[in-house]
């Protein structure tokens, strides 16, 4: 028998188990085989894929922009999510303060999420920038660094944002719109005391990356495969349910350009020299 593809997740919920064991089952019956090792954190996760511990990367796009940069641009993308390809953020802000858009912030108490969550503090510094303002110094920044490593994927540090809205603490804060939707679904938010008055343009988000090194036929079966897997079907719509899509998409390069903003942000906050290797 061949060798299993050894795939590596994050654990940042009790259903990641449940989901891999999924994963493993479909893989098992559609090939190629995997197997899969979960890791506490992106940073663990990052170092096992370039020291060729696994052999696919189940990334955030922060995990995925690390690899790029210490594999000088040579890692790849296989596959992702379908909402990967257009996440999005969302200004909140209470009703009471006069807020539109990122420019209206300066003098504003704003909430961010964990330091490493793209969607909840390093693209919104990054679209307070590009809205003329200094974040550190035109604004007060509430900072919410829960679960750091997990690159917002617990999504803790955006409750702890509305939390503050709700509270009186902020006057406005970012998270993602994935949160923001979920938590007025939930009646968690009064929609009367706090608005979401500003949407970010898509950009995308989680994938599966490869190292250079990754053969090219092994990477098209196995994304052939992972393609192929359909929500129509009662044996793995419980699966797909779990992990949020309705199907795999393809990474073609038109997609790919929707991770050039966070390398963006990333490359301006001086965020590469401090990664390591």
């Amino acid at each position: 028998m061949d060798k299993p593809i050894l795939v590596g997740a994050v654990a940042y919920d009790p259903r990641v188990v449940p989901i891999w064991e999924g994963m493993r089952d479909y893989f098992r019956l559609a090939g190629p085989a995997i197997d899969y090792v979960l890791y506490s954190n992106y940073d663990r996760q990052v170092q096992a894929l370039l020291a060729g511990h696994i052999d696919i990367a189940w990334n955030t796009n922060l995990a995925w922009a690390k690899v790029r940069h210490l594999t000088n641009g040579t890692c790849r993308v296989l596959a992702m999510r379908d909402a990967e390809a257009a996440f999005t953020t969302s200004l909140a802000a209470r009703a009471d303060r006069a807020i539109a858009s990122p420019a209206d912030l300066g003098g504003m108490r704003v909430a961010l999420g964990s330091a490493d969550s793209a969607q909840a503090a390093i693209l919104p510094l990054h679209y307070l920038a590009q809205a003329g303002l200094d974040p550190e110094r035109d604004c007060t920044l509430l900072r919410f660094d829960l679960d750091v490593g997990k690159h917002g994927d617990t999504g803790t540090s955006e409750l702890e944002v509305l939390r503050a809205l709700r509270e009186g603490q902020a006057d406005a804060g970012f998270l993602g719109d994935s949160t923001w939707h979920a938590q007025l679904a939930k009646g968690a938010i009064d929609p009367v005391a706090i608005r979401a008055v500003w949407t970010s343009p898509g950009y995308c988000h989680c994938n599966f990356t490869v190292r250079a090194d990754f053969p090219e036929e092994l990477g098209q079966r196995w994304t052939a495969s992972l393609l192929a897997m359909s929500y129509a079907d009662p044996c793995w719509r419980p699966l797909m349910e779990l992990e949020g899509l309705r199907r795999w998409i393809p990474a073609d390069p038109k997609t790919l350009e929707g991770y050039q903003v966070l390398l963006e942000a990333v490359e301006r906050q001086g965020l590469p020299p401090r990664w390591g290797a």
